[in-house]
Parts: C-alpha cells; structure tokens; sequence
C-alpha cells in the first residue's frame, strides 16, 4: 500500500487551507475598517478551497474523463469561484472601473469552464477548447497590465507596490497550471493523475494563502505609512504655531 495517495494530498490540502483561513480570518481583524470589505474575498477564497479540499479528500466530486482518468469536479467549481475573486481584489485595489473589473472576472471564469470542459472530452478537440481558454486568459493577464496597471498608477506608491506584487504573484503561478494541464491526463498524458494531484495542490496552497499573507502584510505596511503621514501634517501646523511664538 502507497504510503502517500491522492486522498493524502487533498487532506495536507484542506488542512492547509483551512489553517491559511483562519490566519487570514484574524488578519481581517488587524486592519483597517476602509480595508476589511475587500478582504473578505481572499478569506473567502481559502474557505472555499478548504470545503473543495476537504470533498476530494472524501473522494467525491470525481468524474471520468475520455482518457479515462479522473477529473475532480470540486477542483474546478473551487478555481470557477475563487480565482475571479482574486481578479477582482486587484480590481478594487487597483481602483479599476467596473466595467473593466467585470470583463476580467467574466474572462477569468469563463477560462475555468473552457478548462473543465476541455479536460472532459478526447483529443484533438480538448486542445482547441483549451486553446481558447488560453486566448481568454490572456485577455484577463493583457487588462491587469494594461487598463488596471493604468488605474494603478492614480493611487499612492505603496498601493501600486503592492498591486505589482500581487499581480506578478497570481500570474506567475496561475501560468504553471495550464502547463500542468497540458501535461496530465486533461492533455497529452505525460503526468499522471497522482502526480498532477500533488503540483496542483501545493500551487493552489501557496496562490491562495500566499495571496492572502502579501495582500494581509502590504496592507499593513500602507496603514501604517498613512497613519504617519496624517501624524506628521497634523504636527506641522502645532510645530509653525509654536515658532510663531
């Protein structure tokens, strides 16, 4: 019997992400009251993996594939709800319009489905489904570096740092996974499904509680840089009065 199954990576999944929520969850109480809204989206994004986590582990939710290999199910419904939040917390930090913000959640799910429903079917009409979920998601990556990076660049310093280095992180790792798509068992084959199950699992730990902790530290940083600088204008004044005198 394998020491490590598909089952065990689901469970070290849900436990991560579990434990990423309740971090996240007592981060959301450190901040500011004009930065809590938004936050909830990235608590909310690691709640949802937990309970997609959690069903996998429990062997639900799998379905067969034409290759005949297993396509979990709440794998897709976790990444359908999940990754367009994190679309549009870059959009709300970002000060985004609406209707750009609306595009780029729009693209980034409908991605996920031309995913799923790629991976579901046999070859060679699986690549061109997933040949579009590709151009869907490049619309998505083309508006956060152009129209958002935009609207980015009206907003403090600190805010357009931490917008960069939100941005950079989600696509850097969101672009591992349509290679691992084209290397298991939704693709060519190349990756089994044990295998895929490991990478996808440690990615999606380290893209949804990783988000959470930068989005949580940048925050910080921010308040504390306006804090200081409210402190310092409000000083000025005191400070002329008193040479005045």
């Amino acid at each position: 019997m394998a020491l490590f199954t598909i089952s065990t990576w689901f469970a070290l999944g849900t436990a991560g992400m579990a434990l990423g929520t309740l971090v996240l969850a007592w981060g959301y109480t450190q901040l500011d009251d004009d930065h809590q809204p938004a936050f909830l989206e990235l608590i909310a994004v690691t709640a949802i993996a937990t309970v997609a986590y959690g069903l996998m582990a429990l062997d639900i939710g799998g379905v067969t594939n034409a290759r005949g290999a297993t396509l979990y199910v709440p794998r897709y419904v976790d990444w359908l709800l999940t990754t367009p939040l994190h679309v549009l917390y870059l959009g709300w930090l970002a000060g985004a319009d609406r209707r750009t913000v609306g595009t780029m959640a729009t693209l980034q799910a409908a991605t996920i489905v031309f995913g799923f429903a790629g991976g579901l079917i046999a070859a060679p009409l699986n690549l061109l489904l997933f040949a579009i979920g590709s151009l869907l998601f490049a619309g998505v990556v083309w508006l956060l570096f152009r129209e958002v990076a935009d609207a980015a660049h009206d907003r403090s310093d600190q805010r357009l740092a931490l917008f960069r280095t939100l941005r950079n992180f989600v696509i850097v790792l969101w672009l591992i996974y349509p290679v691992i798509w084209l290397l298991g068992q939704t693709g060519f084959g190349l990756m089994d499904t044990e295998t895929t199950s490991l990478v996808v699992t440690y990615i999606d730990v380290v893209a949804k509680v990783g988000f959470g902790l930068i989005a949580f530290s940048g925050l910080q940083d921010i308040s504390f840089l306006e804090t200081a600088l409210t402190d310092t204008d409000a000083a000025a004044p005191a400070d002329t009065d008193a040479a005045a005198d």
